[in-house]
């Protein structure tokens, strides 16, 4: 009955709301810092917007070329509206490229640790993963062996910059040259999710290389800065050479009229992004410098989360559950995943590592 790449994947295990698990926890409250969410919230200008929005057209099918919000987003970005392709999300967009380009027999090729979305979309499209390393002692994508690894069979090929799990960003003259080693047939998705977060680098985006490179693909979201992750909305500048056969798998509807109203409204206060962005680089220059005065192995972020090294990760985010904070402690072994929270949130869980016995969070000489 069921296909076999579906029927090999494991049980799906849903993230329970904070509320939910404090609840269960008999804890008053549990601020979630596992998901890489905007602590700031979301534009002001999103609520007036969403306050303004007919409800009469609640009973319309919403535009399936969101046309106030292509136009915006092409003309900021400097990018040809016809190649924009819009998406609930990126889990969204993901899927929607595998089901595009993957197909049972062929590779899909990664570096790994990096965003488990992708492994997990080729594998239902019944394609197999393939994955390249990821530098141990500084977290960076390994270029070299990610081309080493492309065969006959690669189809496409993931480079989430900055990358997430670890943070790290790649400059884009690295991908450049990286894809001057890929063939034109191969499909390079770049996914950009947290690229505004990326500080002291001159157009980190390589969207810069769309125009030279038409087998590139480069990921966007409303769900990190602009603090939109309820409201689903991404977005990929697509080849312009397969942009129409993406269109023809998506769904038509896929963004609600009022997730469209509420990104449109985020995406033109760029005065809020901007106050967001400072915040979450103060933060980051913050832990940094924890990390760095506790002799706390971690990598070099550009994001809005950082990745340490702990003895016992399960440990840790049990003992930070008690105390009302929830981490991502099993991405990579051995280390936490935490995203930035507010100021105060932030000091507070400084403290609790500090409590926490040390010899459970310095690495050892």
């Amino acid at each position: 009955m069921l296909r076999k790449s579906v029927a090999k994947l494991p049980d799906y295990v849903s993230d329970s709301t904070p509320e939910r698990l404090a609840k269960a926890a008999g804890l008053a409250k549990l601020t979630r810092l596992s998901f890489n969410e905007n602590p700031v919230g979301t534009s002001p200008k999103v609520k007036e917007a969403l306050a303004n929005w007919a409800f009469s057209q609640g009973r319309n099918y919403p535009d399936p070329d969101a046309l106030p919000l292509r136009t915006a987003v092409a003309e900021r970005l400097h990018v040809n509206p016809d190649q924009l392709l819009f998406s609930s999300g990126l889990d969204e967009m993901i899927a929607l490229i595998c089901r595009t380009f993957l197909e049972v027999g062929d590779e899909s090729l990664q570096p790994w640790p990096t965003y488990p979305e992708y492994q997990l979309q080729a594998a239902i499209a019944g394609a197999t993963t393939v994955n390249a390393a990821v530098r141990p002692a500084t977290g960076l994508i390994d270029l070299d062996d990610l081309a080493a690894h492309i065969t006959a069979k690669t189809k496409v090929i993931w480079l989430c910059n900055p990358n997430n799990p670890t943070g790290t960003y790649l400059p884009i003259s690295q991908i450049a040259q990286f894809m001057k080693r890929v063939p034109a047939d191969v499909l390079v998705v770049v996914d950009e999710a947290y690229i505004d977060f990326v500080a002291d680098v001159p157009n980190p985006s390589a969207l810069s290389l769309v125009t030279q490179f038409n087998n590139l693909l480069v990921m966007r979201t409303f769900s990190k800065l602009y603090g939109l992750a309820n409201f689903r909305v991404g977005f990929s500048i697509v080849p312009q050479r397969v942009i129409a056969k993406m269109q023809n798998v998506r769904l038509p509807y896929n963004i609600s009229g009022i997730s469209q109203t509420a990104a449109l409204a985020a995406w033109q206060d760029q005065a809020f992004t901007q106050t967001v962005k400072q915040q979450l680089l103060t933060a980051r220059q913050q832990w940094s410098a924890f990390f760095e005065a506790n002799h706390i192995q971690h990598y070099a972020s550009q994001t809005n989360f950082m990745l340490y090294q702990v003895a016992d990760p399960q440990a840790l985010g049990a003992f930070l559950k008690q105390h009302g904070y929830l981490v991502r402690d099993s991405m990579v072994p051995g280390w936490i995943r935490q995203s930035f929270g507010t100021p105060a949130q932030d000091a507070e869980m400084r403290q609790l590592l500090l409590t926490f016995p040390k010899t459970d969070t310095e690495v050892p000489n």
